[in-house]
């Protein structure tokens, strides 16, 4: 098994709150993480039919049969039990009972937020990053083109699955599935149309009106059907960075996806060689870095804090990490760094008045180094 980042963080929060819930994409290796880190609990998934009926039809019963240190799996099946968990950990008063895993995002996090409250920890566990992934055999060989190809999908790697088998089978299993649990949308077909239309603006501000017309649907079907994709983990938004410094800002979020093997598939993109000339290289280059940020900072409990910059004249930087004191990253999908990759540097400086350390770049080469007291970094050697 590789080992996940986000164990430390776990096995911490487990010994701090009567619950600790782990959310992420389908397939994203959370029940493989609870049962490896939580080896001596007892697990059940709500995934088979049976069981789920139990909690359904009895679920005092049912949590009295796993009435401690258990893991449940799929939690949102049944997101009625949470009140009963809830019952059970404010009278017993001890850390880490439950371990629950979820699939869906916005739906989870209003429930927990209605019922658990205060008392569970909340991890979410996204696809394999670099770092995982470097333990793997030849992963450090490939370009990245190969690397945004395939995926992070754990599968991909330990079942050694081609992406074009994976890719088809995952999105007709689960993304389907669960948007019928998630919304009762009539025509799956049209449905599959606008995921495929999102990924054709991976990176790009979210329009709407434009998406809409696309599709043939309304806006307000585009808005819920954007909801849907991120309450299953297919795509993110980054909203823009909330800080105006006297400008005009762009107030859209963008769009990304929780993994470029998902994103690359929808596009018809059949072999890594063909993004070398595809018109989404760099749009697809950056939702990778932007991902790894991501992955880097839910592997440590942190929250996203990422958003990009764009005023009403195109200036724009790819992403800012929001802390006590905000850092740029631009990227760059260029091979051979040249100097133009650094000319937005200028612009940020000037307009936030913040020191030089605080813009970098981040490029498709292989090397980094320091150009004019930036640092200039690998997409391989990228660490927030």
């Amino acid at each position: 098994m590789i080992k996940r980042q986000i164990t430390e963080k776990l096995i911490q929060l487990s010994k701090k709150f009567p619950v600790v819930t782990i959310t992420g994409p389908r397939q994203s290796g959370k029940t493989t993480l609870a049962k490896h880190v939580f080896g001596d609990y007892k697990y059940v998934s709500l995934e088979n039919p049976d069981i789920r009926l139990q909690a359904e039809e009895d679920p005092r019963a049912f949590l009295q049969n796993y009435s401690e240190k258990v893991i449940i799996d799929e939690i949102q099946h049944i997101p009625d039990l949470l009140s009963y968990i809830q019952t059970i950990v404010d009278t017993k008063k001890e850390k880490g009972m439950y371990i629950l895993t979820g699939s869906q995002n916005l739906l989870m996090s209003e429930k927990i937020s209605q019922s658990l409250a205060g008392r569970t920890a909340v991890l979410k566990l996204l696809p394999f990053n670099r770092t995982e992934l470097g333990s793997t055999k030849g992963f450090n060989d490939y370009s990245y083109e190969e690397v945004i190809f395939k995926g992070a999908y754990p599968a991909i790697y330990s079942d050694n699955i081609d992406p074009g088998d994976f890719y088809p089978a995952y999105l007709e299993t689960y993304i389907q599935r669960d948007v019928r649990n998630i919304q009762n949308i009539r025509s799956l077909s049209t449905f599959t149309t606008f995921v495929k239309l999102c990924a054709g603006r991976t990176g790009q501000i979210l329009d709407l009106t434009s998406l809409a017309n696309d599709a043939g649907i309304s806006v307000n079907t585009a808005k819920e059907w954007i909801s849907v994709l991120e309450a299953s983990y297919i795509i993110f938004l980054v909203p823009p960075f909330y800080k105006n410094f006297n400008k005009r800002l762009i107030k859209s979020p963008k769009l990304y996806f929780y993994d470029t093997g998902v994103a690359t598939f929808l596009l018809g993109i059949e072999e890594a060689k063909q993004l070398s000339t595809h018109y989404s290289k760099g749009s697809l280059f950056e939702n990778y870095l932007i991902l790894e940020i991501l992955k880097q900072r839910y592997n440590t409990g942190k929250q996203a804090n990422i958003y990009y910059w764009r005023d009403s004249k195109k200036n724009e930087i790819d992403c800012i990490i929001d802390g006590a004191v905000p850092k740029a990253i631009e990227i760059k999908s260029g091979k051979t760094f040249t100097k133009d990759f650094l000319k937005m540097k200028k612009y940020w400086l000037k307009t936030t008045g913040l020191p030089e350390d605080t813009f970098s770049l981040v490029y498709g080469g292989d090397e980094s180094f320091t150009f004019l007291n930036t640092q200039v970094f690998s997409w391989k050697d990228f660490f927030v």
